[in-house]
């Protein structure tokens, strides 16, 4: 039976809440049986805070840890919210109404090609409003969950960077 560590794939279960205005933990996401998370460890993009409170445990372990946001993706920034020309968002001269929805969240660029995801806020008559914080930024993170798997990944996907084949990438 092999514990987490680096360059393992790592399939767990789990509830996330986070702790709302009230300070009262509202679930916000599941990831069940059927479609579990599958990540490289080590090499996941997530919080590096995460990836340590799961270090070493096996399959069949539970665990339960809570993330602040200095060690998740960090406190709301307002100068991540931005206003941008109505005019970035024509398609063939036409707004694109049914994309441009206040709450979606939008494949977006910077300047230097980086991609990246903001929410749409408001949308005014020359601009729209855009929040390119994290979903989770600013919130206290409560995980409960159980590891499912773990198993060494392929050379494939150690030169890839991510899990391939089931609950992962697929080319």
């Amino acid at each position: 039976m092999a514990a987490i560590s680096d360059n393992k794939v790592v399939t767990i279960t789990y509830d996330l809440s986070v702790t709302d205005e009230n300070q009262e933990k509202v679930l916000v996401e599941s990831a069940e049986a059927d479609a579990p998370m599958v990540f490289l460890f080590g090499h996941s993009g997530l919080p590096e805070e995460f990836e340590s409170q799961l270090n070493g445990k096996n399959p069949g372990d539970s665990f339960q840890f809570s993330l602040t946001p200095d060690q998740a993706y960090g406190d709301y920034d307002e100068q991540a919210l931005v206003e941008i020309p109505k005019d970035v968002f024509m398609i063939d001269g036409k707004l694109d109404d049914e994309m441009l929805q206040i709450g979606n969240f939008l494949p977006m660029a910077d300047n230097e090609g980086n991609h990246m995801q903001a929410k749409v806020v408001s949308i005014g008559d020359s601009g729209v409003q855009m929040d390119f914080n994290h979903p989770l930024a600013g919130m206290v993170m409560h995980f409960a969950g159980k590891v499912q798997d773990v198993r060494d990944a392929t050379a494939e996907e150690l030169a890839h960077g991510h899990v391939h084949g089931e609950g992962g990438h697929h080319h």
